[in-house]
């Protein structure tokens, strides 16, 4: 591993194999995966029918190129298309490249309307978009930008959650507002339903397209397959990425047909961007999550961890503030002097895995798939690593 370029904090720990919603490493230790590859294994490791259908697309075309047509890509669009009610789909291959797509798209619908002012892309605090250069610029997290300035220009930030601020920052110069449901990265914070309603009729009165930032808590993270369909609040377009082929990268852009015609042949493009193999373990993802009902697995996995984890709130209040979330992507505030990461590793020693977020908050955000005694045992070993945390303090 020294070869590896050393730009991750990776714990000591290297995993040769997984099954369901367990982690193996390579002295045959188990471990109880909480974070999913951060979002990403909504359906656990090495899920059977997304292994048959990987090895079934590989053995019959891997590559293409976007020259051509292929099935797997034109299928996954037209379910993507079917599920959500929106009317094209553009495929890359991350979370990063669908916002970067979103955002050309937004400048660009303005510029063939003639707007050739309306270029900013309004963004929230607390927001993660992404590590390229404009994905950056939309987060608004010193951290992260630190030395890579300087970044685009023509974007600017609004408080989350505040709807008056939002009236007075959206105005005639934005392309587009660019918002997370629930956003992840800063500690797992939901967006008050009232500020996205508010958003949607600003942008429609602004002339703004609104974009959801699904990434991390679409897919059926939530409950619902996306997350619009939680909150009822319906945006022009959304990305997605991480879990929608299990593991597979992937990314992708689900908009509206007054939109499409934005982005023409030459504008935007991506090499790897919808091939057949990723395409093929995404449907075989959404079968597998019709079959297994997710849509209502997942408010009932929520309450018992929510309960689990209110339960421990209460009687660690010295070391935990209540848990917040949706669905099965939760946040557990850390109190101070207690560091989140001391907890991430005292589970760790228990065999468990978490991670931190922003804001010193323990993140969950297990496989969809997670089974009632294995959310018991987090909350139990949850308890052991708080005392734990208790004694050194």
């Amino acid at each position: 591993m020294t070869a590896l370029l050393q730009n991750y904090n990776r714990a000591p720990l290297t995993f040769v194999r997984g099954e369901g919603c367990e982690l193996i490493d390579d002295r045959g230790e188990r471990y109880l995966d909480l974070i999913g590859g951060i979002a990403v294994c909504a359906l656990g490791h090495a899920h059977p029918e997304i292994a048959r259908a990987v090895a079934s697309q590989a053995a019959t075309l891997v590559h293409a190129s976007n020259l051509f047509e292929h099935e797997p890509a034109g299928r996954l669009a037209a379910e993507l298309a079917r599920r959500s009610g929106f009317d094209r789909v553009f495929f890359c291959n991350s979370g990063t490249e669908a916002n970067e797509a979103a955002i050309k798209l937004a400048r660009k619908h303005a510029f063939r309307r003639g707007e050739i002012e309306r270029t900013t892309i309004l963004s929230c605090t607390g927001g993660f978009h992404g590590r390229t250069l404009g994905a950056l610029a939309a987060t608004p997290n010193a951290a992260y930008q630190e030395g890579f300035g300087p970044l685009p220009g023509g974007f600017r930030t609004t408080p989350f959650n505040d709807v008056e601020a939002l009236g007075s920052n959206l105005d005639e110069s934005v392309a587009a507002l660019l918002v997370e449901p629930v956003q992840g990265e800063s500690g797992v914070h939901p967006a008050d339903p009232a500020f996205l309603r508010a958003a949607r009729q600003a942008c429609t009165r602004r002339g703004a397209l609104l974009i959801f930032d699904e990434i991390q808590c679409g897919m059926g993270r939530l409950g619902p397959t996306f997350a619009f369909q939680y909150f009822g609040v319906e945006p022009d377009a959304i990305t997605l990425a991480k879990s929608l082929a299990n593991g597979l990268p992937i990314g992708a852009v689900l908009l509206k047909e007054a939109f499409a015609s934005a982005l023409r042949p030459g504008d935007h493009g991506s090499t790897f961007g919808g091939s057949p193999v990723p395409c093929a373990a995404a449907l075989a993802h959404l079968r597998v999550r019709d079959a297994q009902m997710l849509e209502t697995r997942v408010p009932v996995a929520s309450a018992r961890l929510f309960d689990g984890l209110r339960a421990l709130a209460l009687h660690y209040d010295d070391v935990f503030d209540a848990p917040r979330g949706i669905g099965l992507l939760i946040g557990l505030p850390v109190r101070s002097p207690h560091d989140a990461s001391d907890l991430v590793q005292a589970l760790r020693e228990r065999h468990v895995l978490a991670n931190k977020a922003g804001g010193n908050t323990l993140r969950f955000a297990p496989p969809l798939v997670i089974e009632d005694a294995q959310i018991d045992r987090a909350v139990v070993d949850l308890g052991v690593a708080a005392d734990a945390t208790r004694r050194r303090h």
